[in-house]
């Protein structure tokens, strides 16, 4: 008994060591180490039972130390006392976990074959329990490996390919391959697994030179505006004229031909807005023949959206947000009873329909995302090839200053490289930034400043198998690779010592 609890607790330290592979600390070789030491722990389970409790303590360990910053927005804006917080965000976590476990589980009890087979089978099955944990219940992708391996990683190259979840499969089982050397100790089998490692990363630092997508057209300047608006005076009656003086204060100040305010830059509901304040803001651009896009809420039949709209040039168009924020813009399944203890302002939102047309301003098409969007790779590419420019609104202030910033940053690189489209980045306290097709950041602003950054960037045109594909290419090899681990030769392998 003593021997299982002391492997879940390694488990937990196992996925808590994760958490440093992510932004903003950025050491992405420890996601491979994680998830090897996850393996050697899977290997010395007995039971289908053992490897579920082994991979819920990995979650545990990844998730309440990755998304500690949840407690953050309950605790400091929500109004809920901070033991309430922690334990709302450990059962949320909580059920984060039930993603791996089975996962480790089916691992633990149908493993057999040689070092390759069980690392394809342990790369497979990671990549459906990422790609599950992306998609059921509306998804929550947040903390997937693969986001770790955005550049310098040597496996970035496979982005443009198999997406996030196709990086993940292939970093767990290239940790498969270390974790299951470990546990047999056999010279040959390391020898073998370094090679085709080697080989693996190469290919993929290769694959990082392709360009896949070409300047479409002369640059456009725009002009990203970070407000930098404190979450505690946000929704303040007493600071909503404040709030509203500052946006028309920036947006005046701005000299792109496109200006942007981030997410829910006014405080109020469009038509609840004071009288003559939209025609403000809309002959401020016009009058340069400028074009302004600004995050508000909209209502309809009675129900409020989370929604961006153009003024200026192009007025007219709206976006609103289809994919919404647990906690933050409605109650998670099983959690219907968080806003009784909670107070959150504009928390019951309603979802606008997928695939919302991109905006059409000087002559370049836009795909529109807004804040937690950006995390769902396989939904953005609806506006593509049409969209040559993607652009989130966003407002992290929720959770402080936290890791919540540098990892939503590290998700907008890792959907510049699915899409190879620049992204445009404006937010409220950081991090404005405009990132390049290769994911390197351009030009950023820093955190908790307010101020506006001056870019020029150019629409792109041109296609990545991803964005041809969406997730099927990751989901087929993650079949394979289970598929391989479950075939059964005529001559069981002992020990799992052979190659595979």
């Amino acid at each position: 008994m003593k021997t299982k609890f002391f492997r879940v607790l390694l488990a937990v330290l196992a996925g808590a060591l994760a958490v440093p592979a992510f932004a903003p600390v950025g050491l992405f070789p420890l996601a491979f180490v994680s998830l090897a030491c996850l393996v050697v722990l899977l290997e010395r389970a007995g039971s289908f039972r053992a490897g579920f409790c082994i991979g819920l303590g990995w979650g545990l360990g990844a998730y309440c130390v990755g998304i500690a910053w949840l407690v953050i927005a309950l605790w400091r804006y929500g109004d809920v006392s901070l033991p309430i917080s922690v334990l709302i965000v450990f059962l949320f976590c909580t059920l984060l976990a039930l993603f791996p476990a089975p996962m480790c589980a089916a691992y633990a009890r149908w493993r057999h074959g040689g070092t390759l087979r069980r690392a394809a089978f342990f790369g497979g099955l990671w990549a459906f329990a990422e790609w599950l944990r992306g998609t059921a219940m509306t998804g929550f992708p947040w903390l997937a490996i693969g986001y770790s391996q955005t550049p310098p990683s040597p496996v970035a190259g496979y982005f443009p390919f198999m997406g996030v979840y196709g990086v993940a499969g292939g970093v767990a089982f290239m940790a498969g391959l270390i974790g299951v050397c470990a546990a047999v100790r056999t010279a040959r089998q390391w020898k073998l697994s370094a090679a085709l490692i080697v080989a693996i990363c190469s290919v993929g630092w290769a694959l990082s030179w392709i360009r896949w997508a070409e300047q479409d057209g002369s640059p456009l300047t725009v002009s990203l505006v970070q407000t930098n608006i404190d979450q505690l005076h946000r929704w303040d009656p007493e600071h909503f004229n404040e709030t509203l003086r500052i946006s028309v204060d920036m947006v005046r100040a701005a000299r792109g031909d496109l200006v942007v305010l981030p997410e829910a830059a006014l405080p109020l509901p469009l038509d609840a807005l004071p009288e003559g304040y939209v025609d403000t803001l809309s002959d401020i651009v016009s009058e340069r023949g400028a074009s302004l896009i600004t995050g508000v809420f909209t209502r309809k039949d009675g129900l409020f959206f989370n929604a961006s709209v153009t003024l200026g040039a192009g007025a007219g168009q709206h976006y609103a947000k289809s994919h919404l924020v647990p906690f933050g813009e409605y109650p998670p399944p099983f959690f219907s009873w968080f806003y009784e203890v909670a107070n959150i302002p504009m928390s019951m939102l309603s979802p606008s329909p997928a695939n919302q047309p991109p905006f059409t301003l000087f002559g370049r098409e836009i795909a529109m995302s807004i804040c937690y969007e950006d995390l769902f790779g396989a939904e953005l590419i609806s506006s593509l090839p049409r969209a040559g420019l993607m652009l989130n609104l966003s407002n992290l202030a929720w959770y402080g200053d936290s890791f919540a910033q540098p990892q939503h940053l590290q998700i907008a690189r890792a959907r510049v490289l699915e899409t190879a489209r620049p992204m445009l980045r404006s937010t409220n306290t950081g991090m404005t930034a405009l990132i390049l097709p290769d994911a390197s950041i351009s030009a950023m602003l820093p955190a908790f400043t307010r101020g506006i950054l001056e870019v020029e960037v150019a629409a792109f045109k041109g296609l990545t198998p991803y964005v041809r594909w969406g997730n099927a290419l990751a989901l087929v090899l993650a079949g394979i690779g289970v598929a391989v681990g479950m075939m059964r030769r005529s001559k069981p392998c002992a020990g799992g010592r052979g190659a595979g």
